[in-house]
């Protein structure tokens, strides 16, 4: 089965049935997130690094089911949303009616987007990056639609060096024995996150120590300023998540053209 995911248009295929099939429940964990005193955690957080202008143009780039992109439209801002999942923008425009926002949603490839140079005040993403095919690609493209000044606000982490690095390895396998003793539910023992491992072992970062790499890249692409925050979780997670990724923090980037 590996050997049919090398080509980048297979393995783009795969990762996008993937995300279809966790579609439902992936907006339920981001429903519950828009239900909780998280919404605000995360516009706060986000608001705090965007340009100092009145009025953005947002661009949400692999929205999922629509969580940046709805709390930056309840903030007042323009707000366009991409994803290459058909299901996951189906229930991004189902969230977005049920919280009464008005987003421009657009399927597309990542990699190559539809819109014009100069086109975004801001760029969001978040758990994004780690799926890319190509993710050097990703980042050139998304740094020509920005305007100059504009800034790219993305949130990953390491989540499967685990696989290639025996320190993460230690560290995962820790993780998984603090969830059971401390009895709450891990996140990495479900069929589809077998799944993802499978794909993940092919993707280029998920061997890649981060977020030194992204720093490099970015600024060799153009940026001229990045700021980076290794212990952003600590401010976003909850407990639970927290437990369950202790030794893969979240990263905070923040990226000015």
């Amino acid at each position: 089965m590996l050997m049919s995911l090398k080509t980048p248009d297979q393995l783009l295929h795969s990762v996008t049935n993937y995300w279809t099939d966790r579609a439902p429940s992936y907006s339920e964990a981001n429903q519950e997130e828009l239900a909780s005193i998280k919404r605000a955690i995360w516009q706060n957080l986000l608001l705090s690094h965007v340009p100092d202008k009145q009025s953005l143009r947002v661009l949400d780039i692999g929205t999922g089911p629509g969580f940046f992109a709805i709390i930056m439209a309840q903030a007042g801002h323009k707000v366009t949303a991409v994803d290459a999942t058909v299901g996951m923008l189906e229930q991004a425009e189902s969230n977005a009616r049920h919280y009464n926002v008005d987003i421009d949603f657009v399927e597309s490839d990542v990699h190559s987007l539809p819109f014009d140079e100069h086109s975004f005040d801001v760029i969001v993403t978040r758990n994004v990056t780690w799926n890319l095919k190509k993710p050097h690609d990703a980042y050139q493209e998304w740094y020509r639609v920005l305007k100059t000044g504009g800034r790219l606000i993305n949130f990953d982490a390491n989540w499967y060096l685990h696989l290639f690095d025996d320190v993460y390895k230690a560290g995962f396998e820790r993780d998984r024995n603090n969830t059971t003793q401390l009895g709450i539910p891990d996140h990495y023992i479900n069929t589809d996150t077998v799944a993802m491992t499978k794909i993940a072992e092919l993707l280029p970062l998920s061997r890649t120590l981060r977020p030194q790499w992204d720093a490099k890249t970015l600024l060799d692409i153009g940026f001229t300023q990045c700021l980076i925050n290794t212990r952003i979780g600590e401010k976003v997670w909850d407990q639970e998540e927290k437990i369950n990724y202790g030794s893969t923090p979240m990263f905070m980037i923040v990226a000015e053209k």
